[in-house]
């Protein structure tokens, strides 16, 4: 027998809409409140966020299947010892610890410089390291091919966007990439975000980096991440411009490295 019907509960005329978006819309109310389901959903959705805040990093997720494709990875390390301190202290993950430095500094001089660094840490969602290599995969076989030199990939847990500065800066590379988990909204604790820059350095800001984010299969598909990267890091050496300087014209739907990305990752 169906349960009675609650003459306080209305239904949402946006309701047919929310078939094109994870937003909250259209829940419906009852009387003056939101119906107990959607309540619930809510608490449930921000637990997961919660979680997803402070979820470990595990390198393996990361570095196993990027050495199944040949991609050299390199642990490194911030100054920021805990996800507790990681998280009151900001400014902790945005420098490497005293080793990693004089690790950096060795490689840089042994290898040369390179056209791109990539880096990647879990950030404020370690459940987005599960898009990485699908992202990175078809990113360097696209790079490659148009002959960019690219270094190894450096894994720093509990790190901070402006850290790629002093990577890039320490390893001579032309460009720096960082891949790091955004932080967790309600219904996303699995995005990933990449942010480049051009001649990486100390002084480098914000406004000298660009973004592609929302990295996940119900955003932007790793692999249309990684085409969208390639553009961008070609078009900005192309013009010599990175930051708010470069604006985004890429045709939609543009053949790139998405066709490909199934078979360069398998």
């Amino acid at each position: 027998m169906d349960p009675p019907e609650n003459p306080l509960a209305r239904a949402d005329p946006w309701t047919h809409l929310r078939r094109f978006t994870a937003a909250r819309i259209a829940i419906g109310r009852t009387g003056g409140s939101q119906p107990t389901g959607a309540i619930l959903n809510f608490r449930h959705s921000h637990a997961i966020a919660r979680d997803a805040v402070y979820a470990a990093f595990d390198a393996a997720i990361v570095r196993e299947p990027l050495h199944a494709a040949g991609i050299h990875t390199e642990l490194l390390a911030t100054l920021a010892t805990d996800r507790r301190s990681y998280l009151l202290r900001p400014d902790l993950g945005r420098e490497l610890d005293l080793a990693s430095s004089e690790k950096l500094t060795e490689l840089g001089a042994n290898s040369g410089p390179c056209d791109l660094v990539i880096i990647v840490s879990d950030g404020l969602a370690a459940a987005a390291m599960q898009h990485v290599a699908a992202t990175i995969v078809p990113l360097i076989a696209e790079l490659r091919e148009a002959g960019w030199r690219i270094g190894p990939v450096m894994l720093v847990p509990l790190a901070r966007v402006k850290v790629q500065d002093c990577i890039g800066m320490l390893l001579n590379a032309r460009y720096s990439l960082m891949l790091l988990g955004e932080r967790p909204g309600l219904g996303t604790p699995d995005s990933l975000g990449a942010y480049f820059t051009a001649n990486p350095r100390l002084e480098c800001t914000d406004a000298d980096r660009n973004c592609v984010s929302n990295i996940r299969p119900e955003g932007i598909p790793p692999a249309k991440a990684a085409s969208k990267l390639a553009w961008l890091l070609k078009e900005s050496a192309r013009l010599g411009l990175c930051g708010v300087e470069l604006k985004d014209y890429q045709p939609m739907n543009a053949p790139g490295v998405a066709q490909q990305a199934d078979e360069l990752i398998e």
